[in-house]
């Protein structure tokens, strides 16, 4: 009878084989072609899915070409277009009904309340409470446009204001002192051209309670309900039509057009005006990269305007104009083409940024 072999000449047990994959780790060993209970869900193995980037273009854009992002869909700006101009018209001219409402009931008057409050609302005889409820209702389109672009692009919503992205501050303010300046240029040539049509400003109106109330108004809400047209006009609507034809000129002449022609009926001349505006705004709007010019031009417009009407004329008269003169029109092209070679030269000089700067991604190793 032959003996069992010396213990250190059997050979070495063979390791408990586990499932693949190793991890996560498992508490027992389990013999080859066995398979381990498991106390949770099956593990997947599925790769996943790519990360989204941080950036939202993969290439440096233009303005006009922001929402060319990565998930770019040209129904996107389409879409954005017809809800622009939704909530102009009707959403938010409903929200801010109520200050209309408080605005007729704190002026009071002798007028029934109705009546007054379809005055004020129709613009038919301007009152403070008139031209803060317009100007609230504008200056919404800030907040209107900014949901536009989270919710229908998913970009943030400083994209808007420049390439940067965020508004330059400084760059505003430069841009205010060249508007003081082309408008100086424009009130000089007006010194010598006819103004035939034009009412008079030599006669100052009395400063009463209204008046002081008006221009209150005026000083604390124009620059907020510019602000919402460039928004919406120079911003959004340029993207969304820059994005789908993806040609600047193209952009600039579609937002100038339906800007002139959201004003209302007018002569030619005043349609011109606003036209020329609007056009010179988008020019400039790429030419910077963002919104800054336009707004600071929009400003003193309105502030000159409005405060010329509060102190020599009719306020109701200046929103509600429909015609000037033709010599109306050698003072637009200076004051515009003064103000875009102004705002050019300065740019370039500060080295304002134009297109947007996506990180450029480290080398591989």
């Amino acid at each position: 009878m032959s003996e069992p072999p010396h213990p250190a000449q059997q050979p070495a047990p063979v390791p408990p084989a586990y499932p693949y994959p190793a991890y996560p780790g498992q508490p027992g060993a389990t013999a080859p072609g066995q398979e381990h209970p498991r106390s949770g869900p099956p593990t997947s193995w599925a790769p996943a899915p790519p990360a989204r980037p941080a950036f939202p273009h993969p290439e440096p854009r233009e303005y006009h070409e922001m929402y060319r992002t990565w998930e770019y869909r040209w129904w996107r700006p389409v879409v954005g277009i017809v809800l622009l101009a939704l909530g102009m018209i009707v959403v938010l001219p409903l929200v801010t009904l109520p200050v209309l409402v408080v605005g007729v009931l704190v002026e009071g008057g002798e007028r029934d309340f109705l009546d007054a409050f379809l005055s004020a609302g129709t613009f038919q005889e301007l009152t403070p409470s008139g031209l803060l409820y317009l100007d609230l209702s504008l200056g919404g389109l800030i907040l209107w446009t900014w949901l536009l672009v989270r919710v229908l692009h998913s970009m943030r919503p400083r994209w808007l204001a420049s390439v940067a992205p965020r508004l330059r501050w400084r760059f505003l303010f430069v841009c205010l002192g060249l508007a003081v300046a082309a408008l100086l240029a424009s009130f000089l040539v007006g010194l010598v051209v006819p103004q035939s049509g034009n009412p008079e400003v030599t006669r100052l109106n009395p400063l009463t309670g209204q008046a002081i109330a008006l221009l209150v108004v005026i000083l604390l809400t124009t620059p907020l309900q510019a602000a919402g047209e460039e928004y919406a006009f120079r911003g959004y609507l340029l993207q969304a039509v820059g994005s789908l034809s993806r040609r600047r000129w193209v952009a600039m002449v579609v937002t100038a057009l339906v800007f002139a022609m959201a004003h209302g009926l007018q002569n030619f001349p005043l349609f011109f005006d606003r036209f020329m505006f609007g056009l010179i705004a988008g020019w400039l709007v790429i030419r910077t990269g963002g919104l800054e010019a336009g707004i600071a031009m929009h400003v003193l417009n309105n502030y000159l305007a409005f405060g010329l009407a509060v102190a020599f004329g009719d306020v109701g008269e200046t929103l509600n104009v429909s015609e000037v003169s033709w010599w109306n029109i050698p003072l637009t092209l200076v004051q515009s083409l003064v103000y875009a070679g102004l705002v050019a030269w300065v740019a370039a000089r500060m080295g304002v940024q134009k297109r947007t700067r996506p990180p450029v991604p480290a080398p591989a190793l």
